[in-house]
């Protein structure tokens, strides 16, 4: 199980379209955040639905296909690993935040239309 270690899977939809950043070295960095949803019943039989938003990262390759395929509302599983980093604001506070550094990605189903042209089905994507 060592290949375990700070591993996570979500499935999920975007909150928003990712923002997707062309470094000067020529790298690419997409930006996006991932609402996942949890339904259950309560003790007293009620249904309740939680969401949960979860930050990510991709660089390369991954940012590539996030940027030509993947836009707000898209059903998207993604494979990575947490990371934390810190940095003081325009204030000089400390601030903090958790993202996950996504290394696999897989779209689910089609985009949703928003009259821009896209990928209809798997067999459209040239990967």
């Amino acid at each position: 199980m060592s290949n375990l270690r700070n591993k996570v899977q979500l499935i999920g939809r975007l909150g928003q379209a990712p923002e997707v950043k062309h470094l000067e070295s020529g790298k690419k960095v997409a930006n996006f955040s991932l609402a996942t949803n949890e339904k259950y019943k309560n003790a007293k039989g009620e249904l309740i639905e939680n969401t949960e938003w979860h930050n990510l990262v991709a660089w390369g390759k991954t940012a590539e296909i996030i940027e030509k395929y993947v836009q707000k509302g898209s059903e998207i599983a993604i494979e990575g690993k947490l990371t934390s980093r810190t940095w003081d604001d325009k204030d000089g506070n400390k601030r903090y935040t958790t993202e996950v550094l996504v290394n696999e990605l897989l779209l689910m189903g089609s985009k949703p239309s928003n009259g821009k042209e896209g990928v209809k089905s798997d067999d459209d994507l040239p990967f």
